[in-house]
């Protein structure tokens, strides 16, 4: 499938010269396994190799370039000792070359006694003398040294030289590949072609060269957001061709819910609803996604939802990332179904035997009518009578590929997929540009604002004495513990360390719950602190998402500074599911930068989700938006979503204007796009469709 002309860029690594096995894995700590992604790892800094016109004007710590005389050769005494070599320059001022680990044959012959040179590295001040250890470069001719070197993201074990050798090696291997952008949109913006500007960002000749605005950076930028978009669209395109089924119910069932809640839908929610109604009644299949703040009330549009599909006589499904969120639905929706004589059931992982064999088989005969659970729900002999409606929560956890895999398990069924995560309005299109989207940006009436104060941490006796007060007086708190990025240990023995010092307070009134526990642990504990046998619940980031306690009023967070705006909003929102008027307090340790700073001041000033997922989205890039262990998300190579917003929507709209008029990308120029998509591994969701 994937076109010839990119065979040199997805071949492995290795095939580069000079590149073993050893170096290969060190290599792939960068994310670098194929020649293409050499390419994609741009320099983020310059180095200046100017020639200094003495050894006088040497910039001790920095790198320098001389041209020297060798005077002297000084072998080893020991193993351990350095060979070393004597220069000087035509002044007489002199500088020892010190080499660790080599062969002292090559450097005899390679620095000669009398031979000039010209060498360039890093200079320290050794025992009074100037020393420089391994000089990157060594060559008899000043052109050989490169006045300004590209400075690359390294690991252990991969220097700069290597990285700089490698993207010259990668660059001869790039083809010249056929322009996939119109061409007056090149002119308009001053873009190079694709291959002088992936040339350009391997040679920048000043810093200016390096910004992410720079002409060749920005034009990449768009390559790889209308990869993204183009694909999407593709998708889009696919699932809206199928058929869905016209799904119009006479409003008896949903009529029932809504006279028996004990409140009154918000306007958000019913036009929300009459989107997802119009959908469904529509011939085409429904892809929705349905953003809204936490607690603004999405479980009750998922349930209407369903339920329009139910009173067809058809069945529907809720899917959820966690068991713990899958019984939160169940306890929500399967009282309100019952008391309309319909049947929610429940099938997670942990539903074994007989009692899941009896759910297979009444769901397969239709006794069923609302399904709800993980992703045990899509497992082979899950099989529905008549599956109409499928809805998906917290979908930054599901990629485009199983969205598409879902839709093939129902006949046809309509899928509305649901987040409490803040995510920008560019992250939406560059996630979900396959779907419709539906936002519900007003909460509950009688919901009180948070109070949010920030503090620091040495302040934290004071915090317990005042929680201690609140604890007698019957409220009920959650204690988060700090966020260690990609440490789940870590994690762990912070909110261990930290409940036992809270055990020595509160005695038996506290409670520990982290990721690591047995899901029946975390069941036990949860089902205490809901009943108030535990009124505090020491916690790592496992009660983010979608956890329900309206009891539950504080919320202490510990090392705040150390978590992205979108999770501090999630975690504040545990404390807003009840009409009880609620605090948070962030604390934070020092240092604390300025960026950690600003995020805990607009905490501090507002609770709109959606206004703080763009504030995230300038602090942080689009990279860390969402936390580091959520999934989902593109994370580009090329583009800066804090930098190339504007260019993501032009693509979005450039990607839609080619498929109208050139669905199945024949023309030249759809040729070209299919080698962008191919070249950027946009392929994958695609293939089928492009397939014909």
């Amino acid at each position: 499938m994937r076109p010839p002309i990119l065979f040199p860029l997805f071949a492995s690594i290795t095939s580069i010269s000079g590149i073993g096995d050893k170096s290969a894995k060190l290599l792939s700590n960068l994310g670098i396994n194929k020649v293409a992604d050499v390419l994609w790892h741009l320099p983020y800094s310059l180095l200046r190799r100017n020639l200094q016109p003495s050894l006088q004007t040497a910039q001790l710590g920095e790198i320098n370039t001389f041209a020297v005389t060798i005077t002297e050769h000084i072998p080893p005494r020991r193993k351990s000792q350095p060979y070393r070599v004597l220069c000087s320059d035509e002044y007489g001022n002199q500088i020892v070359l010190c080499f660790f680990k080599v062969y002292p044959n090559s450097i005899v012959k390679n620095l000669p006694i009398g031979a000039k040179r010209f060498i360039s590295g890093k200079v320290e001040n050794y025992n009074d003398m100037l020393q420089m250890n391994h000089p990157d470069y060594i060559c008899e001719h000043i052109n050989n040294i490169p006045q300004f070197e590209p400075v690359y993201g390294l690991t252990a074990g991969i220097t700069n030289k290597m990285l700089n050798r490698l993207s010259a090696q990668a660059l001869q291997q790039l083809p010249i590949l056929p322009e996939w952008q119109d061409n007056e949109f090149l002119k308009q913006h001053h873009f190079p072609s694709f291959n002088q500007a992936i040339n350009a960002v391997h040679h920048p000749q000043n810093f200016d060269d390096l910004l992410p605005t720079s002409d060749a950076r920005t034009r990449l930028a768009y390559d790889e957001l209308l990869a993204n978009q183009l694909a999407l669209a593709i998708v889009r395109q696919k699932i809206k061709k199928q058929k869905g089924r016209k799904i119009a119910g006479n409003g008896l069932l949903r009529r029932k819910i809504i006279d028996a809640l004990p409140f009154k839908l918000t306007s958000a929610q019913e036009n929300v609803l009459k989107e997802i109604f119009a959908d469904q009644a529509s011939e085409n299949r429904m892809l929705r996604l349905l953003q809204g703040d936490v607690g603004s009330g999405k479980t009750i549009v998922a349930l209407l939802t369903m339920l329009n599909a139910v009173e067809c006589g058809f069945q529907a499904a809720i899917m959820a990332p966690t068991e713990i969120l899958a019984k939160q639905h169940l306890e929500t929706i399967a009282p309100l179904c019952e008391n309309i004589g319909l049947r929610a059931e429940l099938l997670i992982g942990k539903v074994k035997g007989k009692a899941r064999t009896k759910i297979i088989s009444d769901l397969a005969e239709g006794k069923i009518d609302i399904l709800i659970g993980t992703h045990a729900l899509f497992v082979e002999d899950v099989i529905f009578k008549d599956l109409a409606c499928v809805i998906i929560d917290e979908q930054h956890r599901f990629g485009v590929h199983q969205r598409l895999n879902l839709s093939n398990k129902g006949n046809s069924a309509d899928i509305l997929v649901m987040t409490a995560t803040p995510i920008p309005r560019s992250l939406v299109l560059t996630a979900f540009g396959d779907m419709e989207y539906s936002k519900i940006d007003q909460l509950p009436a009688g919901r009180k604002p948070v109070d949010t104060r920030v503090m620091p941490l040495t302040k934290i006796d004071d915090i317990t004495a005042a929680l201690q007060k609140q604890i007698s007086a019957g409220r009920r708190a959650y204690w988060v513990c700090p966020l260690v990025e990609e440490s789940e240990k870590i994690d762990l023995a912070a909110a261990e360390k930290r409940f036992e010092l809270l055990q020595n307070i509160f005695g038996d009134k506290v409670g520990l719950i982290h990721g690591k526990m047995k899901e029946k642990q975390k069941d036990e504990i949860m089902e205490r602190f809901k009943n108030g046998e535990i009124n505090l619940l020491v916690a790592t980031t496992v009660i983010e998402v979608g956890v329900n306690v309206p009891e539950a009023t504080i919320m202490i967070i510990e090392h705040a500074e150390r978590f992205g705006l979108a999770q501090l909003h999630q975690l504040r929102g545990r404390v807003k599911r009840g009409n009880a008027a609620a605090s948070c307090l962030l604390l934070y340790g020092y240092p604390i930068s300025s960026t950690a700073r600003s995020r805990l001041q607009i905490m501090k000033e507002t609770e709109d989700g959606f206004l703080i997922a763009e504030e995230d989205l300038k602090l942080r890039g689009s990279g860390e938006i969402l936390g580091t262990r959520q999934s989902g998300f593109v994370n580009f190579r090329l583009a800066d979503m804090s930098v190339h917003q504007h260019l993501l929507i032009t693509a979005s709209q450039d990607a839609k204007l080619i498929l109208n008029q050139d669905a199945d990308l024949q023309t030249p120029r759809g040729q070209a796009l299919r080698i962008l998509l191919y070249l950027f591994e946009r392929d994958d969701a695609v293939k089928t469709y492009l397939a014909g």
